[in-house]
């Protein structure tokens, strides 16, 4: 059930710089750029949510218009992930989610906006290998979610809900249809942090696409219309690290498993998110970890899958890690 899957994600939890590098024979930009789209496409019947996203927001996801001589709070809100199932436990590992909140001074309403998978974490971090399908199938989106209130309990009890900034009405009603340009372009969630060590110098591969993510890049367009940050709140996120070599360059779907595709490569990427696929049972989950292990501590292999298309990561030391890494606010 939900325990199942929350151990499962917990396991395998715990299991930037741009330079250019010569990879493949040509120029490699690094970290690789988040591939932006014209629309959101339509999601696929197959991929099915445990929990309705964003039940409490609007449905053709719009907000509210602020007048212009409002003055807008804005909150920094962070809690445990799935603290309204598991409370503050994986805050002990230091995995966050995290929101903004808004308070208009002339109502006196507050607001909440965050950014999450659609098909909660698993379906966004590894595929469903389907019947008579050769290739891998993503149930991978992720989107703003905009509604009424601050659930004070939610953030306070086990998280974070403190001020960090103040703008006008003009700024907000300026953020919002940026989010809506953000969203319609920004439509998949990307779990991993790739980067070449711990060292904090080191080069980053690929960067994280999350709840994190769409909070730091609101904040960075606030300060660009001119809101005023309380620096002296310190910030810090949940990154989830892949420790690897440079990353060698697979192909698409179409190149690695359709007709004239590589057999042998198709084979192996299937066999190793075989270990990762869901609804397993607590058997196949401990025979899976461990056949995992291997992989990643002795084999040093991990298939990775980004912008739709597959890359080879050489993983190094420490492997896999969890870091809160402190990000300051814009000033």
């Amino acid at each position: 059930g939900h325990w199942r899957q929350g151990l499962r994600s917990v396991l395998l939890l715990s299991i930037a710089c741009v330079s250019l590098h010569s990879s493949n024979g040509f120029l490699q930009k690094w970290p690789v750029p988040y591939k932006r789209f014209e629309f959101r496409p339509k999601t696929d019947p197959y991929c099915q949510a445990k929990y309705t996203f964003c039940p409490m927001g609007n449905g053709d996801g719009s907000i509210p218009v602020m007048k212009n001589e409002d003055i807008i709070q804005v909150y920094r809100l962070q809690a445990p992930v799935w603290e309204f199932k598991y409370g503050d436990l994986l805050g002990h590992f230091k995995i966050m989610h995290d929101a903004i909140g808004f308070r208009s001074s002339l109502t006196g309403k507050n607001y909440t906006a965050e950014w999450y998978e659609l098909f909660q974490l698993g379906n966004c971090t590894f595929p469903h290998l389907r019947p008579n399908m050769e290739e891998p199938f993503w149930c991978n989106q992720g989107a703003a979610c905009f509604y009424e209130g601050i659930d004070d309990d939610h953030w306070k009890s086990n998280g974070t809900l403190v001020p960090v900034a103040s703008m006008s009405g003009v700024m907000f009603n300026s953020m919002a249809k940026w989010i809506k340009e953000d969203n319609d372009t920004g439509i998949y969630y990307q779990t991993w942090n790739v980067r070449a060590s711990p060292e904090f110098n080191s080069s980053v591969w690929f960067d994280s696409y999350d709840c994190a993510s769409f909070v730091l890049r609101t904040y960075q367009k606030l300060f660009e219309l001119g809101a005023t940050f309380n620096r002296k709140v310190q910030t810090n996120y949940t990154r989830l690290l892949l420790y690897s070599g440079e990353p060698a360059f697979l192909g698409n779907g179409t190149e690695i498993f359709g007709q004239h595709g590589n057999k042998s490569l198709a084979l192996d990427i299937r066999k190793f998110y075989f270990l990762l696929r869901p609804h397993q049972s607590w058997k196949e989950l401990l025979l899976s970890i461990l056949d995992i292990y291997y992989k990643v501590a002795v084999d040093k292999n991990f298939y990775f899958f980004y912008n739709f298309e597959y890359w080879y990561l050489p993983l190094k030391f420490p492997y896999i890690k969890v870091v809160y890494d402190e990000i300051p606010l814009p000033s």
